[in-house]
């Protein structure tokens, strides 16, 4: 898109130069033409800027929500799991109180 907008300038500008050399017209012409073409380009830079910043700035916000929600389904994610395995360290546990208890009861 920017490729394609600095592309619309140069040829806004090489088409002004191109018409001041064959365009048989007085000095102070030349010159209102010029600041007239000057000042097009220089508005279509300024929109093209502002364009340019203000899809910048959505395709950041939209990034960080993007980031946001992912890491909100990781931790969602993980919290399950931690707490799969705790449950299965928990049942481990129990086992190995259990065989401990028959050790303690033949000495």
């Amino acid at each position: 898109m920017i490729q394609v907008k600095g592309a619309l300038v140069l040829g806004t500008l090489i088409g002004t130069g191109i018409g001041l050399l064959v365009a048989p017209k007085k000095g102070s012409e030349t010159r209102s033409n010029l600041k007239r073409e000057g000042s097009v380009v220089k508005d279509k830079l300024v929109n093209d800027y502002k364009e340019v910043t203000d899809t910048l700035s959505k395709a950041t916000t939209s990034g960080k929500e993007k980031a946001r929600k992912r890491f909100s389904d990781f931790k969602v994610k993980a919290s399950h799991k931690t707490e799969k395995a705790i449950t299965y360290l928990e049942k481990k546990l129990a086992l190995l109180k259990e065989k401990n208890k028959t050790f303690q009861q033949t000495s």
